[in-house]
């Protein structure tokens, strides 16, 4: 086993992808911040209020969550499970997930990942696809698991987060006893595997992506070179994972007091208080979230004035939901728009800034949602749209600068495969001759003369029509700038090439038409409104509705597939 690694943050090459490293384990990143910044507050957690109702947190140091997580790996191999072996990990938010993710890492076991937001059903699917040979979770986890326990036969390891039933296995309590070890981290190659996470399903059922230590390690150093992230800085992340990058770059995680499967149903109460406590200089959020938090603050005159570094990801952020953070923010503060995919992340980055004084009066018009300038570690191209499969890079057709393509990647950030579902391996991976492979993103949009990528929708989104192809983002611009509309999706009814185009609208809250009357009037303010633009002049059809379908993950993107089958069915349309 070497001693020396690569610099920190650089980009592992592929000469030194053989080469096995117990610094090249993402693992060795919280180990390394402990060893720099012992003291200092890894991670917190909300635990109730006091007598005089003052919020009381769970806290662990750097050090402390490095030790928490070096006896847990250590019970991990003692109990049996083989290196290398998948274990699914089904623990809510807490300190416990954020020990136990390291641990795993740790031990050199390949973790599977899997949003509890996405349902029973969708759960097990994914579970029973990844084929887990152990499993660490919470009772009711387990409980389940047992009771389908012929789509579990391969499990053949448990862990209970909590108290033990009848299933056997071994406690979280009873893996922290074990002794601490010198080497508690396992040297490994940096293409090895270190989990498996599932996409959100949001345009098929959810696919597990195979992530490699290489994978985190570049992230990691991506987010925090790219953003200027400072170690000794605290963070208030709304996504669980987020907690992984903090602890590689010295950065504390204060976990919020919300659902993590329901962000746009956060108390902004309680988020504000958290944010005080610790004198926040980041948070993360979903556009959902910073909506709901941003709204909150605008009405009540709230901000929190240590925080200089806002993100939002998982779907487009709307210039409204920018103005209200930035509002919110210290006034020297920037909120970041992060582009990238489960597949591939990060990939491109904008600011509110650039949105609020370039961008977005060209995205009012239909020229779709600019994400920004890639990262330093991405190559992107945009192609001629094709709905199959391109095995190599010489079957691709660059389309010219302005016009509009499919997005496909390269670099460090992007994993390599598919573990389920694996037919669609064929249709997102393309080989580079000259090395490595591509990964077609599935969005669409062109690059501009700054290089910078404008998305225009979902490829599988899009409309082939009568009049020709409709983009979905472009189009739902138009009919969002009435000021009664909070968003809208467009939706293709009937046959392949000549679909009816529908807008699917959803008004604000405070301004749903409560009588058929006014109902009837803004539809026919839609229909106006879509005439005047040549985008979206042939929609003749607007539906509204209280709440569109979303993502699980974030509240945010939205489930077309989901519309098209209730708009058919308003309409009278089979």
């Amino acid at each position: 086993m070497t001693t020396t690694s690569p610099e920190q943050g650089d980009s592992l090459s592929d000469a030194e992808t053989e080469r096995v490293d117990v610094q090249h384990n993402v693992g060795w990143l919280l180990k390394r911040t402990a060893q720099t910044r012992p003291d200092q507050l890894g991670i917190a957690f909300p635990k109730g209020r006091s007598p005089d109702g003052k919020r009381q947190y769970q806290m662990l140091s750097f050090k402390e969550l490095d030790e928490d997580s070096d006896r847990i790996a250590a019970g991990l191999l003692e109990s049996g499970i083989p290196t290398g072996s998948r274990v699914a990990l089904l623990v809510p938010q807490s300190i416990e997930f954020v020990s136990l993710v390291f641990a795993l890492f740790k031990a050199g076991m390949v973790q599977i990942l899997i949003d509890p937001g996405m349902g029973r059903r969708n759960m097990v699917n994914c579970l029973s696809a990844a084929k887990p040979e152990a499993m660490v979770a919470i009772p009711a986890a387990h409980l389940v698991c047992r009771l389908l326990r012929r789509r579990f036969s391969h499990v053949k390891h448990l862990i209970t987060v909590g108290r033990r039933w009848g299933w056997g296995g071994s406690t979280l309590d009873q893996l922290r006893g074990s002794p601490l070890k010198p080497d508690s981290v396992r040297a490994v190659k940096p293409s090895e595997s270190a989990a498996v996470i599932f996409t959100t399903g949001s345009t098929g059922p959810p696919k597990g992506v195979l992530y490699s230590h290489r994978n985190f390690q570049n992230q990691a150093h991506e987010i925090q070179r790219f953003y200027g992230i400072e170690p000794g800085e605290i963070d208030l992340p709304g996504f669980p994972l987020f907690a992984l990058f903090n602890c590689a770059m010295g950065v504390s995680t204060i976990i919020p007091d919300m659902d993590p499967t329901q962000p746009a149903k956060i108390d902004p109460v309680k988020f504000l208080e958290t944010a005080r406590d610790f004198q926040v200089t980041q948070a993360f959020g979903s556009p959902a979230l910073w909506n709901t938090v941003g709204r909150y603050c605008e009405k009540h005159k709230e901000q929190i004035p240590t925080l200089r570094r806002a993100l939002s990801a998982g779907a487009p952020v709307p210039p409204h939901v920018m103005r209200r953070v930035r509002g919110l923010m210290h006034p020297e503060g920037e909120m970041y728009t992060p582009y990238g995919a489960t597949e591939a992340l990060p990939v491109a980055s904008n600011s509110a800034t650039e949105v609020l004084e370039e961008t977005e009066s060209a995205s009012r018009q239909g020229a779709g949602t600019c994400v920004g300038r890639r990262f330093d570690g991405i190559e992107w191209r945009v192609i001629e749209i094709d709905d199959g499969p391109l095995v190599r890079l010489e079957d691709t057709n660059p389309v010219s600068p302005g016009a509009i393509g499919e997005l496909i990647v390269k670099g460090p950030v992007v994993t390599s495969k598919y573990v389920t579902r694996t037919d669609a391996n064929a249709l997102h991976k393309i080989v580079d001759p000259a090395g490595g492979f591509w990964h077609r993103m599935g969005d669409l949009g062109y690059l501009d003369e700054h290089d910078r990528f404008w998305f225009c929708g979902r490829k599988s989104h899009r409309l082939e029509t009568s009049d020709g192809t409709m983009f979905t983002l472009p189009c739902e611009a138009i009919l969002n700038t009435h000021p009664a509309i909070y968003r809208s999706a467009l939706v293709g009814l009937g046959e392949s090439s000549h679909q009816v185009p529908v807008f699917v609208a959803e008004p604000w809250p405070e301004h749903w038409p409560n009588n058929s009357e006014r109902r009837q009037r803004l539809v026919k303010e839609l229909q106006s409104l879509a005439r005047k633009h040549d985008l979206t002049r042939s929609v003749e059809h607007v539906l509204l509705k209280r709440h569109l379908p979303v993502d699980i993950r974030h509240n945010s993107k939205i489930f077309r597939e989901k519309l098209a089958p209730w708009a058919a069915k308003k309409l009278g349309v089979s």
